[in-house]
């Protein structure tokens, strides 16, 4: 295997040489960014489609379809004038010439020459192909799906989370791309803002992002993953946002710099996502949770436990502030078909052998208002009940009660939490130490394997909901091949997920049950 571009920034950095082969290093120029970035496995479209296109937010009669013009995708301010025209077209087959609907808006280099499109009058459950043009040039093709209407027998979707770019290589979005699904979930750290903190290694990026300026060129960089543009081209997708959208672990912060810190990263995550504005002023602020139906099957509450939270551990510690909170709550009282949350962090309680919780960044520092959320859900009578979550680069199964630390508190739910894309796990050793300790002192979880990397697919049904832990053979390998490490079940109308008898022998860490006890 040729050097990846893990081990080429890790050896730079030691030899105090990262600004030479690191992209975004303040002394190469764009073209000598480019080159780096090639060196790491980077690759663009052609200009001024070189960031791909992508499509989003999916409903019944409408999708959010985007893409950004920016012909040196590495460079602090792209050659283009203030407003570039840019046409578009749907239409129901590959080649374009069944058109449906089309037209041309303004990119902007206020809003970074990015393009949303929030196309109405389609087809409830009908599968549509998009393209753009500009300056001459056409997009790549992408492809895009409705949300069904009224009843519907199956939906497959896959979540994925936390793909740091210098971890590893996207194979995991590969393997998305070539999924048969419905649409994709992104359920946080798209990217990575940290930088080469004290001299260290550790991450091997460089300076800290600060500005919008930096956020554009590290997304811009983050985009230049062949499968990751290919993943995005292939399947629309719901998104959420975790911590390092904007920085590491910032709960209700409220100091100037940071403020417009958090804005720029805002507005600079929302002109390269297909997301569908809420209001009329895109930035920098955007309302991330919404609720989603696909058909009378599933019913999909995204989360923002960002951007209202206040800090932890306090009488009056919020994730969701008031309103989401509210609006939370009401969404429930209407739940159809299988009631699921898209959820960055993790929900389920995850104590320690050290008698403490490990983050209180996760719902265990807002254990009071997880408490009264989780009991008002089941005095609601919510059924079939199930959370998918990223975030801790690693697996794990959880039963979901009301009270965590109540073992006669019933069990209403399961949290499927999945492995990162590349994001570092803690490693075999830990895995192997930890994960019986944690198993052995959290009664509520199931399952735990830390060892891999890769993506979710969830299968839903009117009986069934089935949830396939894919991984890849090497995150350091851009040719590596995706397998299914394990398949979990959880049966309609009955709490509680169980392992399936032909996976139930493949590596975990811990396992609560050794095979499943169901048909």
């Amino acid at each position: 295997m040729p050097l990846n571009r893990r081990d080429l920034l890790r050896s730079a950095a030691v030899a105090g040489a990262l600004g030479a082969v690191w992209p975004l290093s303040a002394k190469l120029s764009p073209a000598q960014a480019l080159e780096a970035a090639q060196a790491l496995g980077a690759s663009y479209d052609p200009a001024p489609f070189t960031l791909g296109v992508a499509s989003g937010d999916p409903l019944q009669h409408s999708v959010s379809l985007w893409t950004r013009l920016a012909p040196e995708p590495l460079a602090d301010e792209q050659p283009l004038p203030d407003a570039v025209p840019v046409r578009w077209v749907v239409a129901t087959d590959r080649e374009l010439r069944r058109k449906v609907a089309g037209g041309t808006v303004a990119a902007t280099a206020a809003q970074g020459h990015s393009v949303h499109v929030d196309v109405h009058g389609l087809e409830p459950g009908r599968r549509y192909y998009y393209a753009f043009s500009a300056l001459g040039r056409t997009s790549r093709l992408g492809r895009t799906r409705t949300a069904p209407a009224r009843h519907v027998d199956r939906v497959r979707f896959a979540t994925a989370n936390c793909q740091h770019f210098a971890h590893g290589y996207y194979t995991a979005l590969r393997g998305i791309a070539h999924e048969d699904v419905d649409f994709v979930i992104h359920l946080g750290d798209y990217i990575y803002e940290n930088g080469n903190y004290s001299g260290t290694v550790r991450d091997h990026e460089g300076p800290e992002v600060l500005d919008l300026v930096s956020y554009r060129r590290r997304h811009a960089l983050y985009k230049g993953d062949p499968d990751l543009r290919a993943a995005h081209a292939a399947h629309p997708w719901y998104l959420t946002w975790d911590n390092h959208e904007v920085q590491g672990y910032y709960d209700g912060r409220d100091d100037a710099a940071f403020l417009a810190r958090r804005d720029a990263a805002y507005q600079a995550w929302y002109e390269h996502m297909p997301h569908r504005m809420v209001g009329s002023d895109p930035v920098p602020h955007q309302q991330i949770h919404r609720r989603r139906n696909w058909g009378d099957l599933l019913d999909l509450t995204v989360l923002d436990l960002r951007q209202y939270r206040n800090r932890a551990d306090r009488a009056d510690s919020t994730i969701l502030g008031a309103e989401q909170r509210d609006w939370l709550l009401d969404q429930a009282r209407s739940a159809r078909g299988w009631h699921c949350w898209a959820n960055s962090i993790m929900l389920s309680k995850l104590d320690n052998p050290g008698g403490d919780y490990y983050y209180d960044m996760q719902w265990d520092g807002y254990r009071a208002e997880r408490t009264e959320v989780l009991s008002e859900l089941h005095g609601l009578g919510v059924e079939d009940f199930v959370v998918v979550t990223g975030d801790w680069h690693s697996a794990f199964v959880d039963d979901i009660r009301p009270d965590f630390d109540n073992p006669d508190s019933p069990v209403i739910g399961t949290e499927f939490t999945a492995h990162s894309v590349t994001s570092d796990s803690y490693g075999p050793e830990w895995n192997a130490e930890r994960g019986p300790e944690i198993g052995r002192i959290n009664p509520h979880l199931q399952y735990f394997e830390g060892d891999r990397y890769g993506y979710d697919v969830h299968e839903v049904t009117a009986r069934r909901w089935t949830t396939e832990m894919r991984v890849i053979t090497d995150r350091r390998d851009p040719a590596a091949r995706v397998t299914t490490l394990t398949r979990f079940h959880v049966d309609r109308g009955r709490v509680g997920a169980y392992e399936d008898k032909r996976t139930a022998t493949s590596p975990a860490q811990y396992r609560r049950s050794p095979a499943a006890d169901r048909p």
